[in-house]
């Protein structure tokens, strides 16, 4: 059974920062791609960060060089640190593990992240 756990969320300042975490069961984890997605209240879920099997990073532009993609492959955990973080970054965050061409496709239950004074 695939499982995807995200933990770390919680409510931060404005310039605060924080680490989120995802544990992943189930899968060849050095097999997949890992992204990190959120969803604001009312808005699409987007892409916020990218880390490949080889370990390269993408990111979206409005977290770019605040936010850092990581993977440790021998603990199967994928991590997200953020940090100056803006009150527009409130959302849930959610961790997905993608092995490319072909069908497997997994999320976690995302977990809840809000930036607010």
């Amino acid at each position: 059974q695939v499982q995807l756990v995200e933990s770390g969320g919680g409510l931060v300042q404005p310039g605060g920062s924080l680490g989120l975490s995802c544990a992943a069961s189930g899968i060849t984890f050095r097999l997949y791609r890992m992204d990190w997605y959120r969803q604001a209240p009312g808005r699409q879920r987007e892409l916020v960060a990218t880390i490949t099997t080889e370990g390269s990073t993408t990111y979206a532009d409005s977290v770019k060089g605040r936010f850092t993609i990581s993977r440790d492959n021998a603990k199967n955990m994928v991590y997200l640190q953020m940090d100056r973080l803006k009150t527009e970054d409130t959302a849930i965050y959610y961790c997905n593990a993608v092995r490319t061409a072909t069908i497997f496709d997994y999320w976690g239950q995302g977990t809840q992240v809000t930036v607010s004074s």
